[in-house]
């Protein structure tokens, strides 16, 4: 599995997706039992649609994983900070491109603020693996979501 770690924030994982097309279409393989740590195995699964110029985020996890994967139908920057006390890059800013027409995944530990902005002209389509359930099992938990998106002095403002 090629990893780029060149975003530097312990735990992050951004690497490209292959696409096998033919004369049908394309396939992608978002993520296979064989190539991620088992922490990471996804507990469930969802797609969002963002329009252009919207962002979502940012907002952390205590304990969730999330295991992005941006299908490349528009083109998005995602801004990562790593807000866990004694990390080398403690509330550093790091950013990403997922470029249009092409495939990445990004793997956002627990305790990395994150966000992505479609700054594409069309509407952006993105999976999420995480490796905890939304509210648990049955949604009869609490949320495990920091959110930062209307508080400027958390300093997570995209």
């Amino acid at each position: 599995m090629a990893v780029n770690n060149s975003i530097n924030i312990p735990g992050v994982i951004v690497r490209p997706v292959s696409s096998f097309k033919d004369n049908r279409g394309w396939l992608t393989e978002c993520f296979r039992s064989d190539e991620i740590d088992k922490d990471v195995i996804p507990q469930m699964a969802y797609v969002s649609v963002t329009l252009p110029d919207v962002a979502r985020g940012p907002h952390e996890h205590l304990t969730q994983t999330d295991y992005f994967c941006f299908l490349g139908t528009s083109a998005f920057k995602v801004y990562l900070w790593d807000n866990r006390e004694g990390s080398a890059v403690y509330r550093k800013l790091v950013t990403v491109s997922a470029e249009e027409g092409k495939q990445l995944i990004i793997i956002v530990p627990p305790g990395v603020v994150h966000a992505y902005k479609n700054i594409g002209a069309k509407d952006g389509m993105v999976l999420n693996f995480p490796n905890k359930l939304y509210a648990g099992k049955g949604k009869a938990d609490k949320v495990d979501e920091v959110r930062h998106e209307n508080n400027p002095s958390s300093g997570f403002v995209i």
